[in-house]
């Protein structure tokens, strides 16, 4: 069963009709007990890293993720704000993130772009493979997914970057660390393109 995390944010509904469409059972759920049992994860989100860091502390699922994130190697899929949660820290607020990747959560800023732009970065844009990735087995050839977001991720390690996009600027728009995935965009929103990532999520993990 794979567990998409309610916290109070995100497109959970979404998310669990594009998992129907490729032949996967979900759960939305903050049961521990479900998420305990679960044999994949999704933390999706949008909105504030603070509000969705205090959210997980109230609901008490930091720990629980943590074991089975971290001790349990279960796969999780991070989107959107999820995924800047799974980073140290947010450039948008004071608490620290999960700390399951080696990376900070920056906001856009366009000084030494090549041309000054809007921000929320919204709107469909391609993405760059960096690296072989079961999440990416299959994908089409020039792939692009909806974004919407203020801020973005930057690696410390190359290793760990999946896809680059440019928004004035190349930035980090999914990372893959072992059982670890996480994408900037939006795949639920994203037609074929995310419906392929999610196949990838379900089948390959």
């Amino acid at each position: 069963m794979i567990v998409i995390i309610d916290y109070g944010l995100g497109n959970l509904g979404s998310i669990k009709n594009m998992l129907k469409k490729v032949g996967a059972d979900s759960v939305i759920t903050s049961d521990p007990e479900l998420i305990t049992a679960a044999k994949k994860l999704i933390l999706p989100g949008v909105g504030a890293f603070d509000n969705g860091m205090s959210n997980l502390k109230e609901l008490g699922l930091i720990d629980l993720l943590n074991k089975k994130v971290l001790e349990e190697k279960t796969p999780i899929l991070g989107v959107c704000l999820g995924m800047q949660l799974f980073t140290s820290r947010s450039e948008e607020g004071e608490l620290p993130g999960l700390g399951w990747i080696d990376a900070e959560t920056l906001k856009f800023r366009f000084e030494n772009a090549d041309r000054r732009l809007t921000v929320p970065h919204m709107g469909w844009e391609y993405v760059t493979p960096k690296k072989e990735s079961r999440l990416w087995e299959n994908m089409y050839e020039e792939s692009k997914f909806y974004f919407v977001h203020s801020y973005y991720v930057r690696c410390n390690r190359q290793e760990d970057v999946l896809l680059t996009t440019h928004y004035g600027n190349d930035y980090d728009s999914a990372f893959e660390k072992d059982n670890i995935v996480g994408v900037q965009f939006h795949p639920e929103k994203s037609h074929k393109y995310g419906m392929q990532l999610f196949k990838n999520f379900v089948n390959n993990y």
